[in-house]
């Protein structure tokens, strides 16, 4: 049902320069779509890394409070750390974790949507107290004339949801978090649904419950409520392991269809749809019984972290659906198929 383009991937590591002359970049990936102006944005996920030279050690990079860099060493073969994971260290003696890299969101421009140049400054770097560890997975909703950017703030108090918000992509207006950890992978909604605004969102309960995606309301975009359970991870298969917010819902004439992420217990990450009605997004009329994209290309299957496709933006030209996602945590492609198509693969419940 869909075509991967020619060109992908689109961005890679080699696409920006890295921040600083002592770090090297290590992941472009998992980027907000928007246009503007006749140009498609994307709001790319870069992850750095300071350069190592000694592979008996992992450098942990995060911010201290007044925002100077600082690099705690690990040893790699330290049984008291679990370096199994090339994304993190996890300290088994205290139960915390550190990243091996440091997120910030990065600008990318292009008049086709397919050659992207990508701007040397980031566009949203992390700030103490809430993004020690980085800003990641920006997703962007306009509504009226304002663009609304809602990503994940990391630090050692957990992963929750900030809130920015632009109208010329120059300027930022920061509106902190709104949603407290451990929260990621919202969607915002394009518009006002019955008075409110809405999005899905995605609690990370521990000990009990599973990584389900729900759904809030708000009057200003900062108080939220009404929250309950839209959909849930499934027992097996390729949506057990967890279900998440891909890129904010879109508008068609048959309902909202949201694209939206599931790995399985073995982590392998696969794209999902599911359709709501329009004034009633808590209930679900049809969705996907089986993946529409699964990691098969290959800079899908091998990367920063293999098996992984994971779209935080798709923008709808005509009646072609153009689905921008991260394969691999390393770089950005692009994947296009006829909406109404989509539309009619979903399976009514």
């Amino acid at each position: 049902m869909f075509t991967r383009h020619s060109l992908n991937p689109l961005i890679t590591p080699n696409s920006f320069k890295p921040s600083r002359p002592d770090f090297e970049i290590v992941g472009t990936f998992n980027a907000g779509a928007a246009t503007y102006k006749g140009e498609v944005l994307l709001l790319v996920r870069v992850a750095e890394r300071p350069i190592q030279t000694d592979p008996n050690i992992v450098l942990c990079p995060y911010l201290a409070v007044d925002g100077e860099l600082i690099l705690k060493t690990i040893p790699r073969h330290d049984e008291r750390y679990d370096t199994s994971d090339s994304r993190l260290v996890i300290d088994r003696l205290t139960g915390s974790t550190l990243l091996t890299s440091i997120s910030h969101i990065r600008l990318a421009r292009s008049l086709d949507g397919v050659h992207f140049q990508g701007e040397d400054q980031p566009w949203i770097t992390p700030t103490p107290p809430y993004e020690n560890f980085g800003a990641e997975d920006a997703r962007v909703t306009q509504i009226d004339d304002t663009y609304y950017v809602n990503y994940s703030a990391v630090s050692a108090h957990g992963i929750s949801t900030a809130l920015a918000s632009t109208t010329d992509f120059k300027t930022v207006n920061r509106l902190g978090i709104i949603f407290p950890p451990a929260n990621r992978d919202m969607t915002l909604f394009p518009q006002r649904i019955n008075g409110q605004y809405v999005a899905y969102h995605r609690p990370m309960p521990s000990g009990f419950g599973r990584l389900n995606i729900w759904i809030a309301t708000s009057p200003d975009l900062i108080h939220w409520g009404g929250h309950q359970i839209v959909m849930q991870a499934s027992d097996d298969g390729w949506d057990s392991g967890r279900i998440g917010g891909g890129a904010p819902p879109v508008w068609t004439e048959k309902g909202w269809l949201s694209i939206y992420h599931a790995a399985d217990r073995q982590n392998r990450y696969c794209l999902g749809a599911f359709l709501t009605p329009l004034d009633k997004p808590a209930r679900i009329i049809a969705h996907s019984p089986t993946p529409i994209m699964i990691p098969e290309a290959p800079y899908e299957t091998n990367g920063f972290f293999s098996n992984v496709v994971f779209s935080c933006g798709a923008i709808i030209q005509k009646d072609i659906l153009r689905i921008y996602y991260g394969a691999s945590d390393q770089v950005m492609a692009l994947a296009e198929a006829n909406v109404n198509e989509v539309l009619a693969t979903l399976e009514r419940v």
